[in-house]
């Protein structure tokens, strides 16, 4: 089989699709520039290298639902992965490219969007792991198939503002927020039973009693016995 190696070049936002997806741009080579491939299946695993990179003190609160507090990081901050994709490549000789499609998510419960949400700016280091099935012909002419090892691999490093712009795209000045039913269900008659418009009105009404009965607490704290 065709000796290959793989490396992301670019990656652009799909600002039209339906969902937030990003398009990671694939270049596939062939160790021999004359050797000719008949068609690729490809596998991609990609996880975020979060050791690779500084974090400020404000990511570091942040993330401590992923990761723990800081001082704990030496044993906790480890790749995580993002997700899985799959792409073909059709027939080439020597270099093809092709396009890694990766559907992104606004849902903060998922441990990449808490991970990419946490960040200020900066970059994100990826670790692109390949497998799947290269096609080719023997020497004879006859077609033959092949596993591709997990060991095929690349690195890069995406632009987190790429990350947030595209949300910002999808969802603009808004975040997704996710309930169990039954949570769901006595918020929803909160917001009925006192006549409220939206869910943004019914929050804030929830904060501020919150805030009112906190007020109060510290007040009663406050006075000498």
């Amino acid at each position: 089989m065709p000796e290959l190696n793989f490396k992301i070049t670019e990656v652009e936002t799909a600002t039209r699709g339906l969902v937030p997806l990003m398009h990671f741009n694939l270049e596939v080579r062939t160790a021999n520039p004359a050797d000719s491939v008949q068609g690729l299946l490809l596998n991609v695993q990609i996880q975020i290298q979060s050791p690779q990179r500084a974090y400020n003190a404000s990511e570091k609160e942040r993330l401590v639902d992923l990761f723990g507090t800081p001082e704990r990081w030496g044993q906790t901050l480890r790749n995580r992965l993002w997700t899985h994709a799959n792409c073909t490549v059709g027939t080439f000789t020597g270099v093809a490219e092709t396009i890694i499609p990766v559907p992104c998510t606004f849902d903060l419960n998922v441990a990449a969007t808490k991970y990419f949400y946490a960040l200020d700016e900066g970059e994100v280091p990826l670790l692109f792991l390949f497998s799947g099935s290269a096609f080719y012909l023997s020497a004879e002419g006859a077609l033959q198939v092949e596993r591709i090892s997990w060991n095929k691999e690349c690195t890069y490093r995406i632009p987190v503002q790429k990350w947030k712009d595209l949300m910002e795209e999808h969802y603009p000045n808004s975040e997704w927020l996710y309930l169990k039913r039954d949570i769901f269900d006595r918020l929803y008659e909160y917001r009925r039973r006192n006549g409220m418009a939206t869910w943004e009105q019914t929050i804030e009404a929830l904060l501020d009693d919150n805030a009112k009965i906190e007020l109060a607490s510290n007040q009663r704290e406050e006075v000498p016995a």
